[in-house]
């Protein structure tokens, strides 16, 4: 077609030499038009980034290469072109923005010399002229005060300010394609909300296509407008956004749907995938996805699956969608188990009350370090969570959440306020009395890479919480303990004895789970504990963590900004802006007739694979204030778009009734 921009032919990609070389791109062909978004999905490890990466020519060096295929850009084909040639495709006509800002930004360079780098390579500005141009790109991706920022370090800006930045890079070159990796992993929902309005705003100015990868299926609905599904290393199906939403063909794209979690399906385990990707170092003789599907039968052991018709723009990678094989009825048993039953039940006693929590972290400042000022972290939080229930803590990054979790655990110490477990004041206890405590209440963090010690095997490092509490009188007790744990998290007795680069993402979150529970706790404490995984992973968890509390009957604090997963696991939700909880209820009646203007925004912004279940985005002006500085008043009034005269003088108290509380003036009686 001549509105072609972008052609992949049959594209292969092997890391390493010899029979132990990985493909994870094997014989991938998809076109890209000028000025659609084409979105592809998959889980971790399917070969997405890679592709994009070939696109580039930035494959890892020197292991990585193309080994087949042609990619077209335009009448030029780019793995026929030097490096040199390359070099002038790079940042001019495809540009890329990469997952992780913070890796990406140069942390010893000020955000406007590397915005500069772009347009001094392509189009050779310099002095005044490069100045302008980097503030005129500052000023478009929505930057507020762009020349103060021009001079700024990465560790200078919050996270949404870090991926606008990254953006501003992008389009620098003013490019025919930009390459969006996972634009928006573990950002808020109101600053995705953001980035992605920012990129369709950008993509109809310039008629800019967008190679958008995601693991998430809302984001895929508000902004696609073709789908192509990926799974070890291949295509598996492809559809206009219309026909994917409504038809999905592929038996893993129908699973990647019913991973979702959601309000409607609290009552019973989400649908999960079985096993993982299959390694990608070996030949296939079949349907990559066989040993996963539960649909397939012996043919897809046997035969490659040809890429059929499946509808008008539609084709999939399944002998059930090609109308030349006879495929076996399937009679799908019941699979999903009630949660509810055999359910432990709440007590309704209170297992942790938390009263007028405050953390102050102080500024020093000078010579001889005074104190002139205070960060408030956390300032005045309550909230009590009964033996068995679930209580999640929402709100924007920077609002004080996971403070809220360390004060509550002691890991920081409170400024003031009560945190009454059980019979215990634990502001009160120091030393071994509140090590020994220390059995019942666990932290999950939310990096679980990072939290354990690549140095140590992973059985060893669940059995160190056991030594540290004298849990388990031999070595033999304590491992038969860390067996069972494993055993319970859904890991097989041989993993104990490897670290912790040798799991999935998944299987890491798992380990940490079963080190907070080798002290047999009665709280956990979960930091994010799915940010970053993929839907079919994040099943996983969520169905582990509920049957755990079903059978051991522990207590949640669910610190996340994921409002599906709120919807799914909570009891309660209480929603946190700029260390105060603005609102606070059950976890329905607050989901579904939010009441502050805050909480109503975070919804709003919440992307969903139901248009007709999509709220009207409200818009928030400007950024979360600093907490070294908080507006006098409601903390929300600059932002919120009710705002009363009252607003911006005192506090409100809390208002409302029946367990759903409000601190809002529009609900003053």
């Amino acid at each position: 077609m001549t509105d072609t921009l972008l052609r992949l032919d049959n594209v292969s990609v092997r890391l390493g030499q010899g029979d132990r070389a990985i493909r994870p791109v094997d014989g991938i062909s998809f076109d890209i038009r000028r000025g659609e978004t084409f979105a592809l999905l998959g889980e971790s490890g399917c070969g997405k980034s890679m592709t994009a990466l070939s696109i580039l020519r930035l494959l890892p060096f020197p292991i990585g290469r193309i080994t087949g295929g042609h990619v077209w850009l335009g009448d030029e084909e780019l793995t026929a072109l030097p490096e040199a040639g390359m070099r002038a495709i790079r940042g001019r006509r495809i540009s890329m923005i990469f997952q992780e800002p913070m890796t990406s930004l140069n942390p010893v360079l000020t955000v406007g010399e590397q915005i500069g780098e772009v347009l001094r390579q392509h189009y050779g500005l310099k002095g005044r002229l490069l100045v302008d141009r980097v503030l005129e790109l500052l000023d478009a991706v929505g930057i507020p005060d762009a020349r103060r920022r021009y001079g700024e370090y990465p560790h200078q800006l919050s996270g949404g300010m870090k991926q606008r930045v990254m953006i501003s890079i992008a389009l620098a070159g003013e490019p025919d394609l930009l390459i969006a990796d996972e634009p928006t992993t573990a950002l808020d929902v109101t600053i995705q909300s953001q980035v992605l309005e920012l990129l369709q705003k950008l993509q109809q100015e310039r008629h800019m296509a967008i190679l958008l990868i995601t693991h998430d299926l809302g984001i895929v609905a508000g902004m696609a407008d073709r789908v192509a599904v990926m799974y070890a290393g291949q295509l598996v199906e492809e559809a206009t956004r219309e026909r994917f939403f409504a038809a999905a063909s592929h038996p893993y794209s129908r699973k990647l749907f019913q991973s979702l979690p959601d309000v409607k399906k609290r009552d019973r385990a989400l649908d999960t995938i079985r096993g993982n990707v299959p390694p990608l170092n070996r030949d296939f003789s079949g349907c990559r996805f066989a040993d996963r599907c539960e649909e397939a039968w012996e043919l897809c052991e046997s035969r490659v699956p040809e890429w059929a018709l499946a509808g008008e723009g539609h084709h999939a990678r399944c002998h059930r969608v090609d109308g030349s094989v006879t495929a076996p009825v399937v009679t799908v048993a019941e699979k999903q188990a009630v949660m509810a039953e055999g359910s432990h039940a709440a007590s309704g006693d209170a297992l942790l009350a938390v009263t007028g929590l405050k953390v102050h972290f102080p500024i020093h400042r000078g010579v001889f370090k005074r104190v002139v000022g205070h960060v408030y972290a956390v300032d005045g939080v309550s909230m009590t969570i009964p033996r068995g229930c679930t209580q999640a803590l929402v709100g924007e990054s920077g609002c004080g959440k996971t403070t809220v979790g360390k004060g509550i655990l002691q890991l920081i110490r409170p400024t003031a306020g009560s945190v009454r477990f059980g019979d215990a004041e634990l502001t009160t206890l120091k030393g071994e009395a509140l090590r020994k405590r220390r059995t019942d209440f666990q932290f999950v963090f939310q990096d679980p890479y990072s939290s354990m010690n690549p140095r140590m095997m992973v059985g060893d490092i669940v059995e160190e919480g056991m030594l540290a509490q004298g849990i388990g009188k031999t070595r033999e007790a304590r491992r038969a303990r860390v067996l069972e744990l494993f055993s319970q998290v859904g890991l097989s007795p041989e993993h104990v004895r490897r670290y912790p680069h040798e799991f999935s993402g998944g299987q890491r979150q798992r380990i940490c789970i079963a080190r907070a529970l080798a002290v047999d706790p009665m709280l956990l404490i979960c930091d994010e504990p799915t940010s970053a995984l993929d839907v079919s992973v994040q099943a996983q968890i969520l169905n582990l963590l509920k049957e755990l509390q079903n059978r051991l009957g522990l207590s949640y604090l669910f610190i996340t900004h994921n409002l599906s997963v709120v919807s799914y696991l909570a009891d309660r939700v209480a929603v946190m802006y700029l260390g105060r909880i603005v609102e606070e209820g059950p976890v329905d009646r607050v989901l579904e007739q939010p009441q502050h203007p805050y909480t109503r925004a975070l919804l709003s912004a919440v992307p969903t694979v139901e248009p007709a279940s999509q709220r009207e985005i409200i818009r928030l002006a400007g950024d979360l204030p600093s907490p070294a500085d908080p507006p006098a008043g409601c903390h929300f009034h600059p932002r919120c778009p009710e705002a009363m005269p009252e607003c911006r003088e005192v506090y409100p108290d809390d208002f409302g009734s029946e367990g759903h509380t409000v601190r809002c003036y529009l609900y003053k009686t």
